[in-house]
Formats: structure tokens, C-alpha cells, sequence
């Protein structure tokens, strides 16, 4: 089976230190494709994807411990292959937490929970348009 990068939040702003590893991230682990950018294409302010991440470009951010009230928890984020996400990620040398293989922490101490979906219920989410 062919790994299918599929995912959908809608959606959570979250401030990044460094932006474009995130956005290549969400993309090429997630599928997550643009959808709108505030400011230049390669050095953003601001970045939107379709499936749900707005990304804010804060070079000097230092997110509070994670122990912390008021620090994002996690995203949950469905996905349509579990273990192509799960290999994926391996290569953005993201960290595996307690809670479980599929519990990875990002840089800047962002943590997502990547969850199976059932049948096509990520592709069917994402050919939603809300917007329109």
C-alpha cells in the first residue's frame, strides 16, 4: 500500500521559531499544501495550510516548559496512513514521546498526536471547502 499523506486540523495557530521548517514539514510528512502567505513566498510572516496549521513566524520564540499551564498540549492530527506518517517523520528528526509511537515532538516543543482515521474519512474532510 502506497503511503497517503493526509491529514486535517481546522485550524490552530501556533508561533514558530524557525517558519519554513515547519511548513516543510507539515508538507512533505503531512501533506498539509499551502493555502495563503502573509508576506514573501520564501521568508514568510505568516503561513496557512490547507488542513488546518497557521504557522507564525516568531524568530525569537521560546515556548514555556511543557510541564506549563497555557503552552499549547498537542494537536491531534487524523491521518490516512498511520506508519507512512510515522516513517516520514522519522527523517525531521522529531523526538518520540512516552505516550506512544505515534506522540512526536516538534521543534520549539510542539507536540502532535498523530491518529489512524477510518476509511476515506480524511479525504472526504479535506474536500470540504468551509470557505466557500
Amino acid at each position: 500500500m502506497a503511503y497517503s499523506n493526509q491529514a486535517y486540523v481546522e485550524h490552530v495557530a501556533v508561533r514558530v521559531r524557525d517558519i519554513q521548517w515547519y511548513i516543510n514539514f507539515f508538507y512533505e510528512v503531512l501533506g498539509m499544501d499551502v493555502r495563503e502567505i502573509d508576506g514573501p513566498v520564501d521568508a514568510p510572516n505568516q503561513y496557512w495550510t490547507i488542513g488546518g496549521m497557521q504557522l507564525m513566524s516568531t524568530p525569537g520564540f521560546e515556548a514555556p516548559p511543557s510541564n506549563d499551564a497555557g503552552w499549547l498540549a498537542h494537536l491531534g492530527i487524523m491521518v490516512a496512513d498511520l506508519d507512512g506518517a510515522l516513517n516520514a517523520a522519522q527523517r525531521w528528526g522529531v523526538k518520540e514521546l512516552p505516550q506512544g509511537r505515534n506522540w512526536l515532538q516538534l521543534p520549539d516543543g510542539l507536540a502532535i498526536e498523530l491518529i489512524q482515521a477510518r476509511g476515506n474519512s480524511v479525504a472526504e474532510a479535506l474536500a470540504v471547502n468551509p470557505r466557500a
